[in-house]
């Protein structure tokens, strides 16, 4: 059964029931002494059709979920499914190609075992199709009757329905704090299982990053999972070296565009401007593997200096820099834009020039904005892994040399999640430790940022 179709079903008896409940709020007007009733007709239609709509969807949602366990189980138990392997991946191409074939992904099963199991997925996929959509029904009509008992002329279905609605907002609103404590939750979880397995001291404090996914899992050797070039890496390359190219070049490409330029000008530079934040990071990655870190190489060469590498720090700060400058111009722009005339006005007024207005009077008003704008940069830097991997490697040097290859931590998170090693090695949870620090460290961003907002807020105001 199509996804689409529960989500079609329960609009339509959605929309059904909003015709049937709005119609017989009419005739409850109709019939009334003096015409009127405890709430128009459309919140009566709004009700019937939440309480039909929103259970069937919501069983949907759950059904979809689990009807593919359900189906698998069927096949597993036909004939067909007993001459299958008890693990692995021959097991797992074996069913994927059936069931591609069953459901019209693919026209034909070419290895042999897969066809004896196609009629079975097919038969269990429209078995529980239909279930669903029965069972969808049923909670339709249940809704539908629940609803229409309580439809009288007397019915404040206005509060009701601002009250779901209500609800449905609160919850939306939860996603977000729900979706962050989810990801915390996990990785604290992951950690301390690393943790348990190396010390915090050698991984925090230790300069030597090498691990070993085939080394024993359980006796590790902690000198070799120590953080601190990792650290590094990703502070030098995204918050030293882009943040030298994005915050002067956004900042005065805002002040230029808000108080100098032109207009017609003005309509063309900022989209263009904008433009920068849509392109693909791995096309900034290949631009910064084939043109910068090339350049930069010869450059370095040309001026004495012999062991220049292709893969750098500077090339991988540099590009990621031009990256971000929309996050750190737009945010510049709009709050620049946004401070009040009359401030503008009154410190000309007072005799000082525009440039000593723009110093003195917008940027300080506007800096709330300049600063969300700039910790917004950040961290889109401290998280970019494709121009890193293409343009500085996966060396992790602790170095100040910006000509040297440098890694990061979300470079290193790819790397071992996507390596040789099962879950339970150290090599592979690092990643999660790693994760960890990194979401402290933005989050102990996002508070210095939040505090320097509200100070200077609070004194412009």
């Amino acid at each position: 059964m199509s996804p689409a179709i529960p989500l079609l079903l329960a609009i339509g008896l959605g929309l059904a029931g909003w015709l049937v409940a709005r119609s017989r709020a009419w005739q409850f007007k109709a019939k009334a002494p003096d015409g009127r009733l405890a709430a128009l007709p459309i919140y009566h239609a709004w009700y019937a059709a939440l309480w039909i709509g929103l259970p069937v969807l919501l069983f949907a949602l759950i059904w979809n979920a689990i009807s593919g366990d359900l189906i698998m189980q069927q096949v597993l138990a036909s004939d067909g499914a007993q001459t299958l392997p008890e693990f692995g991946m021959r097991r797992d191409a074996i069913l994927n190609e059936a069931r591609n074939v069953a459901s019209g992904a693919a026209d034909r099963a070419i290895i042999p075992e897969a066809r004896e199991l196609v009629e079975p997925f097919r038969s269990a996929t429209n078995f529980y199709g239909w279930v669903g959509i029965a069972i969808s029904l049923i909670i339709g009509l249940a809704g539908a009757a629940w609803a229409f008992l309580r439809l009288k002329p007397d019915f404040t279905a206005r509060t009701r329905v601002e009250g779901g609605v209500l609800t449905v907002l609160f919850l939306a609103s939860l996603v977000a704090i729900l979706t962050t404590f989810g990801i915390f939750l996990t990785l604290v979880f992951e950690t301390f299982r690393f943790f348990g397995m190396v010390s915090p001291v050698d991984f925090l404090f230790g300069t030597h990053w090498a691990p070993d996914p085939m080394a024993n899992a359980a006796s590790p050797d902690g000198s070799r999972y120590g953080a601190i070039p990792l650290f590094w890496g990703t502070i030098f390359v995204g918050a030293i070296i882009a943040m030298i190219v994005a915050i002067p070049v956004g900042l005065m490409s805002a002040i230029y565009l808000t108080q100098y330029a032109d207009p017609r000008l003005r309509s063309w530079i900022k989209p263009a401007l904008e433009i920068l934040a849509g392109v693909p990071t791995v096309v900034y990655g290949y631009f910064a593997a084939l043109t910068i870190a090339p350049a930069i190489r010869d450059i370095a060469i040309s001026i004495g200096i012999s062991n220049a590498s292709s893969e750098s720090a500077l090339a991988a700060g540099l590009v990621m820099g031009v990256m971000i400058i929309p996050f750190v111009s737009s945010m510049a722009d709009d709050s620049i834009a946004a401070v009040p005339q009359a401030m503008r006005d009154g410190s000309l007024a007072m005799g000082a020039t525009t440039n000593e207005t723009i110093r003195r009077v917008l940027i300080p008003a506007a800096l709330p904005g300049i600063v969300a704008g700039i910790m917004l940069a950040v961290s889109r830097a401290i998280g970019e892994t494709m121009i890193v991997v293409m343009a500085a490697g996966y060396a992790a040097n602790l170095s100040a040399n910006p000509l040297e290859a440098m890694t990061t931590v979300t470079v290193q998170i790819v790397a071992m999640l996507t390596g040789e090693a099962s879950l339970d090695h150290p090599a592979t949870l690092s990643a999660f430790a790693l994760g960890f620090v990194l979401f402290i460290i933005t989050l102990i961003l996002n508070i210095i940022a939040l505090r320097v907002v509200k100070r200077f807020r609070e004194a412009y105001e």
